[in-house]
């Protein structure tokens, strides 16, 4: 069984990293998909809006589906429609043809999120130990591949479509194979069924809404470095064209870091300590980059933002697995959806305030609501890495009461 579980997390993770590349060759792309079909900058923004709105649809939806259907088959079926759709936002000729091709992106990409986030809460809580920001560190991994990807199709101006068919060739078949191994279940946790029906209606929500409020706060700093980096180093803090483009690099390569050596940070101290540290660290980020005096300082405010925001998504949704052990599913399908809450308000929150105050004031918002993660760290202390037992569970476990391989 501890095959099982090994192929499960592997193919897992190659979701998450098939994920991260699909996201990143749409969302760096977007000026080239703009010009191709002749989008107004005017009607620009609702094409934006459109997807995390639609995602948040498809979140809602799948907590009601995985009480019909097991998770891993939602994501085996998400994920290819989510890679098809990015070809067809490539491939089309007609401003409809867009249209449909980003609502099916955007409706599946919230099962898919949902759905992927599940099972890593699920495998976790069988390992008996965190492993939930490995996983995204395979994400963040996926999303520097996808970006220099995009670069290349820029560079060598190529047609979306010829850009967006091999990865699609390759990592369609490839997660479909990988699917074979997900893994849904998880050891047996005592009470699971009686906290269920417990844990229904107004009670699920006044607990997860602390974590519901973290989640947005990181995505709110998140947006704000993927919209406005290379914007704020260039016309704040006098960069070149080419230097303004290696802020969001930078970040994605510390969040890669962070995410790949969290974990043994969450073992060895506990996940509200990282919490409050990747908090601190990210908020001294943003103090950096608001009162950076040249661009180099401004680069080093953006590392920091990396290492410390990279920590706190996967530890929310981590979180909510803990704190609902008999409906870990339904929380994270909530939880989710504030991922695109930030996502919707964080681009636009800056750039109002920027516009109407300063970009350098404007950068110290996301800070302080950074800092609010402080006030709800304890949330993520209850049982924290202790899996409701005292103590971690050996890193070799039977799984044999709750696993089931696909």
């Amino acid at each position: 069984m501890t095959d099982v579980l090994r192929r499960g997390r592997a193919s897992l993770a190659f979701s998450f990293f098939a994920q991260g590349a699909t996201f990143a060759l749409l969302v760096t792309r977007i000026p080239a998909i703009q010009d191709r079909y002749g989008i107004s900058d005017a009607l620009l923004p609702v094409f934006l809006a459109a997807v995390p709105i639609l995602a948040g649809v498809g979140s809602v939806t799948t907590e009601q589906l995985v009480k019909r259907v097991r998770p891993s088959r939602l994501l085996r079926w998400s994920q290819p429609v989510v890679l098809l759709a990015l070809l067809g936002a490539g491939a089309g000729a007609q401003m409809m043809g867009l249209a449909v091709a980003l609502a099916a992106f955007g409706l599946t990409v919230g099962a898919l999120d949902a759905s992927m986030n599940m099972l890593g809460v699920s495998l976790q809580r069988t390992y008996g130990r965190s492993i939930m920001l490995g996983f995204h560190a395979a994400y963040s991994l996926g999303g520097i591949v996808g970006a220099s990807l995009a670069w290349v199709g820029a560079h060598w101006h190529l047609a979306l479509w010829v850009s967006y068919l091999p990865v699609v060739a390759v990592l369609l078949p490839a997660t479909l194979i990988g699917s074979r191994w997900y893994v849904d279940g998880s050891a047996a946790v005592p009470g699971a069924e009686e906290a269920q029906g417990a844990e229904a209606g107004p009670v699920i929500f006044r607990l997860l809404l602390p974590l519901c409020l973290v989640m947005t706060f990181a995505y709110i700093g998140d947006s704000t470095v993927s919209n406005w980096s290379a914007k704020y180093l260039q016309d704040t803090l006098g960069s070149s064209e080419q230097l303004a483009t290696v802020p969001y690099n930078v970040y994605m390569v510390t969040t890669l870091l962070g995410r790949s050596l969290g974990d043994f940070g969450v073992r060895r101290f506990g996940a509200a300590a990282v919490v409050r540290l990747g908090a601190l660290l990210a908020a001294l980020g943003f103090a950096v980059v608001a009162g950076a005096p040249e661009p180099w300082v401004g680069m080093l405010g953006f590392t920091l933002l990396g290492l410390g925001l990279c920590v706190l998504v996967p530890q929310t949704f981590a979180a909510a697995g803990r704190l609902f052990p008999g409906s870990s599913d339904t929380a994270i399908a909530r939880l989710n959806i504030f991922n695109y809450v930030g996502f919707l308000i964080g681009s636009p929150l800056v750039g109002a305030l920027g516009d109407a105050w300063s970009y350098r004031g404007a950068m110290l918002v996301p800070m302080v609501l950074v800092l609010v993660t402080l006030v709800y760290a304890r949330s993520f202390a209850a049982g924290a890495d202790r899996y409701g037992d005292g103590h971690e569970r050996p890193r070799t476990v039977d799984v044999g009461r709750g696993s089931n391989g696909l």
